[in-house]
């Protein structure tokens, strides 16, 4: 795993951002802000939101057509729902100049990756990518320029990959302020299945397993345990199938666990239940200096997906 640092620098003229939302409007914003693009293209389907990105200072411009921004852009993040990447880029493809090169924020890789490896037009380059970062809300209101800072963003490059491309997506997330780590899709998506596409199933699980009647006795503990589970359930739809294979051996892990309480409820063995207990302290208290030492200042990660929150 490659970390590298922050940096800013100037790395493309035009900067077209399909799917102006939560994560599209904060790069856009902090591509803007930074001056890492001469012009900086929102990209959607509906006009309204995309001049409110605009009115909001996101964008320079807004364009309906995929094919006239793609055909001015050297540089295009697709922030869309990943069901809709692959296409998306596709079209991208066949209008873009030489040169042009094309990424994601999509937190799922390996499927993307292998769908765009072998079929665009030559001299255009698709380089996976995926900021840890995001939240449950949506729309290019809650969009914030320092969204990225201190963040980990995966670049996930395939051995083919153009090395001057991969390092181009590179420069830019370093240049909105985040921390640039190279895993291979395949990696990206079994790690990330783990860290936030598992723990996404499990809020929702249990979120939907709350009796109406214990509604008035949930406070602070239930409102943030299960806050991932506000997140668009039509676009964590397709996350999940996309990443289907490691949700599953996530959730195994998370079952046999459970199971381990169960048992430990079932024989009353309270050595085991604070041995347990014990364990999720220790794990999270790691965790959390891993996440702190990322050069984090706010408080608590935000989900990604988010994930994306993404395209939202």
């Amino acid at each position: 795993m490659t970390v590298h640092t922050t940096a800013k620098e100037p790395v493309c003229e035009v900067a077209a951002i399909v799917g102006v939302g939560l994560i599209g409007g904060s790069l856009a914003a902090a591509l803007r802000s930074r001056g890492l693009a001469r012009e900086v293209v929102g990209v959607g389907r509906s006009l309204s939101r995309l001049n409110l990105a605009r009115d909001l200072g996101q964008i320079d411009r807004a364009s309906t057509s995929l094919a006239e921004a793609a055909n001015a852009a050297d540089l295009i993040v697709f922030c869309t729902p990943v069901d809709r990447i692959v296409e998306g880029v596709r079209e991208a493809a066949v209008v873009c100049r030489p040169g042009t090169v094309i990424t994601d924020a999509g937190s799922v890789k390996k499927w993307i990756c292998e769908e765009l490896s072998t079929t665009l037009a030559p001299r255009v380059h698709f380089v996976g990518s995926h900021p840890m970062a995001g939240s449950e809300r949506q729309g290019c209101q809650f969009a914030d320029p320092e969204l990225f800072h201190g963040r980990r963003c995966v670049v996930t490059p395939l051995p083919q990959s153009d090395r001057a491309s991969v390092e181009k997506i590179s420069r830019m997330w370093r240049g909105v302020g985040g921390e640039v780590v190279q895993l291979s899709p395949e990696e990206h998506d079994t790690l990330v299945a783990r860290a936030s596409h598992v723990p996404h199933v499990v809020a929702a699980a249990l979120a939907a397993t709350l009796p109406p009647r214990a509604y008035p006795l949930a406070a602070t503990g239930f409102r943030d345990t299960t806050r991932i589970a506000g997140g668009d359930p039509e676009l964590w739809t397709q996350i999940l199938r996309h990443n289907r294979d490691e949700v599953d051996a996530g959730l195994e892990a998370v079952i046999e666990s459970l199971r381990k309480f169960q048992r430990a409820l079932g024989d009353d063995d309270p050595g085991r239940l604070f041995e347990l207990l014990r364990d999720g302290v220790l794990s999270r208290e790691r965790w959390l200096r891993v996440f702190q030492e990322g050069g984090s200042s706010r408080e608590k990660p935000r989900n990604t997906e988010d994930s994306n929150a993404v395209g939202n």
